[in-house]
């Protein structure tokens, strides 16, 4: 049974806070370094690698937990209103087309420049696997891997309908199903990463159980201390090389999914916290931006990376760290810039691209104090 949850806390300005900062976060995992694995290893000791390792494993990876728990807390009343075919076609049309197009888009300007100028990025072998790269059947892109979220996302939305219809204890069964599948590291190939679903369901539960608009009443320090006391647990799992982790992957996922849970909890407090602050309020005016620098960040990075490292150098040189640190805001930049011109060519076009954000109508300028319990928001209806 569902709990009504407290009138009074800014949900919605809250996710579009956590979507911003979620999203700049990601870009920290795909960041330019102008190396090839192997001499990225060779750096994993150094200061740089450490702080690469720093804010690719801490803050990077700790954001597409709660960006797949907003799309289950968002999805379930929708899914509940619209009849089947409706909800899946909106979906299809602001996720699983999205990706379609960027994916084609990466195909051509990153493959067709390492054809074409000999930019060092991967090139599809065979028209097979250019189409498995673009539908991220059987693997992600792998010059655009973070857009295979959406691939999984939108499979976890086709069965949204199904899944908000659920009993309680059927819900909570195929969470704790879909959790032992995430660490037991089995690939079904029906999701490349189970624990998208996993964190789909936990939205969903807690869109039930009012878990989001309750943490508003806890302390923040007693929200991210969870996450800084799991941090120890990663650092041991960060300092064992491949060949271990590989051999303990079970191991590893038991340590890291409670982390990932643990940082969407520090995360979101921390969202609610800066709604009424001007930071806040300036987060949330990029936010109809967020979908569109995570679609086209890694594009970016291929074509951007190579000439700005032409002055500041590769990974190891002493101009790499403030580039490495300014990533995420010179991505946003370039987005933003991106978004400005399809939005002037076709605003169909920025629409599609941007997941439906970019529409041509500017967002209302938001009150400058959190909204009271008789002005609240609704939350947003999309996903």
């Amino acid at each position: 049974m569902a709990i009504a949850p407290p009138k009074d806390v800014p949900t919605r300005e809250a996710i579009q806070i956590v979507r911003v900062l979620c999203i700049l976060g990601i870009v920290y995992v795909h960041a330019w370094t102008g190396l090839t694995a192997e001499q990225i290893a060779a750096l994993d000791q150094t200061p740089q690698g450490l702080l690469r390792w720093i804010l690719i494993e801490l803050v990077g990876r700790s954001a597409v937990p709660l960006l797949g728990a907003i799309s289950g807390w968002l999805s379930g009343p929708s899914a509940a209103k619209r009849g089947y075919g409706a909800f899946v076609k909106v979906k299809a049309r602001t996720v699983l087309a999205p990706m379609i197009l960027w994916n084609l888009i990466a195909l051509a300007l990153v493959s067709g420049s390492a054809l074409a100028f000999a930019l060092p990025a991967p090139v599809p072998a065979s028209v097979k696997e250019a189409l498995d790269w673009i539908g991220c059947i059987t693997q992600p892109n792998p010059i655009n891997v973070q857009i295979s979220f959406l691939r999984d996302l939108f499979l976890c939305m086709c069965a949204a309908p199904l899944l908000t219809r659920l009993p309680d204890r059927w819900l909570w069964l195929l969470w704790a199903i879909t959790a032992a599948w995430s660490i037991s590291n089995l690939q079904l190939y029906l999701l490349l990463r189970p624990p998208i679903l996993l964190f789909f369901l936990s939205g969903m539960l807690a869109r039930r159980h009012a878990v989001a608009e309750r943490i508003a009443r806890w302390p923040v320090l007693g929200c991210v201390m969870p996450y800084l006391l799991l941090i120890p647990g990663k650092v041991v799992l960060g300092s064992q090389d491949d060949d271990w982790l590989k051999a303990h992957a079970i191991f590893g996922n038991a340590i890291d999914l409670p982390m990932r849970f643990a940082a969407a909890l520090a995360i979101w407090r921390i969202a609610l916290a800066l709604v009424p602050t001007r930071t806040g309020r300036r987060i949330i005016g990029l936010e109809r931006y967020a979908f569109l620098l995570f679609c086209s960040h890694l594009v970016l990075i291929w074509l951007l990376g190579p000439p700005i490292g032409l002055v500041t150098g590769r990974m190891g040189a002493p101009g790499y760290i403030p580039f490495l640190l300014l990533q995420p805001l010179l991505a946003l930049g370039a987005t933003i810039l991106l978004g400005r011109a399809l939005e002037g060519v076709s605003h169909p076009l920025a629409k599609i691209l941007s997941g439906g954000r970019l529409d041509g109508v500017r967002p209302q300028t938001l009150p400058r104090r959190a909204p009271s319990a008789k002005g609240t928001a609704k939350p947003d209806p999309g996903a």
